[in-house]
């Protein structure tokens, strides 16, 4: 879901650059508020390992494939505005680093999967922890999917409005791959929950706030 580098028009990419660094930097101002000392190594930690979780693909169909995008994992545990701060991180250094997406594009790819990715499943996860501690795991697995989905619908209309690619192409390339993508993500994403939740059960009291 990362956008190469030269796949978006200025027009495109600059405002996204803006609109993302804006989100971000209130993001951080937040987190600042909410985070102590103590919890702050936990947050690399968490973007130490979507990072790791992100280098691993799996085929889809067609020679495609996906990766976690991690947004709701990070806000089940985090939430919302400490959860945009690791993402913006991941993508940086994947972009900085390893290539993983154009640099004109970065601003874009943080939004897409970053920002909306985290505002999505912050509300669906929201709502399923007002429903419940049984409603917990299955709004995660929709919170992933949803948002998996919805970054992916805005990829494709970035690159149509840059004439990369008519919208009536990529629109239903994109949510079709990504729909199966965004159902193998709301899977990992649990199993990932359930493993950190067993390894350390202070995670789910100290930062998810609930007993699932």
């Amino acid at each position: 879901m990362h956008i190469p580098p030269g796949f978006l028009k200025p027009e495109i990419w600059a405002p996204m650059t803006g609109v993302s660094a804006a989100g971000v930097g209130y993001a951080l101002k937040k987190t600042g508020e909410i985070i102590d000392d103590r919890r702050t190594p936990v947050m690399g930690v968490m973007a130490a390992f979507i990072f790791a979780a992100q280098m691993v693909n799996f085929p889809v169909a067609g020679g495609t494939s996906g990766h976690l995008i991690g947004a709701a994992l990070a806000v089940a545990i985090f939430g919302l505005w400490p959860s945009m701060v690791i993402m913006a991180a991941v993508l940086l250094v994947q972009g900085l680093l390893f290539q993983d997406g154009g640099l004109d594009a970065l601003g874009a790819n943080i939004f897409n999967m970053g920002i909306f990715g985290c505002l999505m499943s912050s509300l669906v996860i929201g709502l399923g922890r007002k429903l419940g501690e049984r409603a917990f795991y299955p709004s995660v697995i929709l919170a992933a999917w949803m948002s998996v989905l919805g970054a992916a619908v805005l990829c494709a209309f970035e690159l149509a409005f840059s004439g990369t690619s008519p919208l009536e192409i990529v629109l239903p390339a994109m949510t079709v791959i990504h729909a199966v993508i965004g159902a193998f993500e709301g899977i990992i994403t649990v199993f990932a929950l359930r493993f950190i939740f067993a390894v350390n059960p202070a995670v789910k009291r100290l930062y998810a706030g609930v007993t699932p």
